[in-house]
């Protein structure tokens, strides 16, 4: 049971829960990056999110804003320190 504060709240279920039962891909609504996040050795998306916007639990928004990435890990891979990751307002 999601809570009524999910994101995930009106995302359909897949049509034969029989087969998998579960959730199909949540749709993301806009989220424009406002600031420009250059990624130091150690970032992670909830130390992040508690910086921004003073809730760790809304690390989801930064994913959001960037969404050339798939997986939450490879936002903050090592690979990206020193490159610029997008921070999206609270909510649109």
């Amino acid at each position: 049971m999601l809570s009524k504060k999910s994101r995930y709240q009106n995302t359909p279920h897949f049509t034969d829960p029989d087969i998998f039962p579960g959730l199909q891909t949540r749709p993301i609504g806009p989220s424009t990056g406002v600031i420009e996040h250059e990624v130091v050795e150690g970032d992670r998306l909830d130390q992040l999110a508690q910086h921004y916007y003073k809730d760790d639990r809304l690390w989801w928004r930064i994913l959001d804003a960037n969404p050339e990435f798939t997986c939450p890990r490879s936002v903050l891979d090592k690979t990206m320190v020193g490159r610029v990751i997008l921070i999206p307002r609270v909510g649109e």
